[in-house]
């Protein structure tokens, strides 16, 4: 378990909040990506700016309700960890303006949501939850959930998907192409950009090494 003290300068937060922050049984989804995209936040924070109380629990519970990426309610996902959040910050007595501060950064931090961000907090929450999923990380990420879908890793006839429709239901290296190198456009802040530019060369960079030794 990545201990409170691991998130400073927000520890007293973290240890209020760790124990509802991530789903213990998927890897991709837990507490060391929680670690992650906090790191990301902060750093990208420490240059744009906006209430660090704020982003540091939409990151701690961004996760906080999990469903499957296979799940039909995967699309509501970031919804109701924004409702079970608002529950849990309220409980500890933060202010409703604050409240809803988190809330809406969580609802608006998945990709499959499709919500627009629409304040500093919610724009850096997004961009660090994405960072993730990009680069050496995110290809380990999606290689793990593909696992977890028992998906095929890729197509052994058609690879590329010259001749066939993408499916990454079934193939795990048809995720690259439906969705992981299209992330890289949509970062909100400079400093996210830059940081995904890096992580989507090396995510390109993986994808070739693969494809070489198939």
């Amino acid at each position: 378990m990545i201990a409170a003290n691991a998130f400073a300068p927000y520890a007293p937060l973290a240890e209020a909040l760790i124990p509802h922050a991530a789903d213990v049984g998927d890897g991709s989804h837990d507490l060391a990506h929680i670690h992650r995209v906090f790191g990301n936040a902060m750093r990208i924070h420490s240059g744009e700016g906006g209430d660090g109380d704020v982003l540091a629990a939409s990151v701690l519970l961004h996760d906080c309700v999990a469903v499957e990426k296979n799940s039909p309610l995967r699309s509501q996902a970031s919804r109701l960890a924004a409702e079970k959040a608002s529950e849990i910050l309220a409980s500890l007595g933060w202010q409703q303006t604050k409240i809803d501060a988190a809330a809406h950064a969580i609802t608006a931090h998945s990709f499959s949501a499709n919500i627009e961000p629409q304040t500093l907090e919610a724009k850096i929450l997004q961009d660090a939850d994405r960072l993730d999923a990009i680069g050496m990380v995110g290809a380990a990420r999606c290689f793990y959930i593909a696992g977890r879908m028992g998906s095929a890793l890729y197509d052994p006839v058609d690879p590329l998907a010259k001749d066939r429709p993408l499916d990454d239901r079934a193939f795990a290296i048809d995720h690259f192409e439906t969705k992981l190198f299209k992330l890289a456009d949509g970062f909100k802040t400079q400093m996210g950009r830059d940081m995904a530019r890096e992580r989507h060369d090396r995510l390109k960079q993986v994808l070739a090494l693969f494809l070489d030794e198939i």
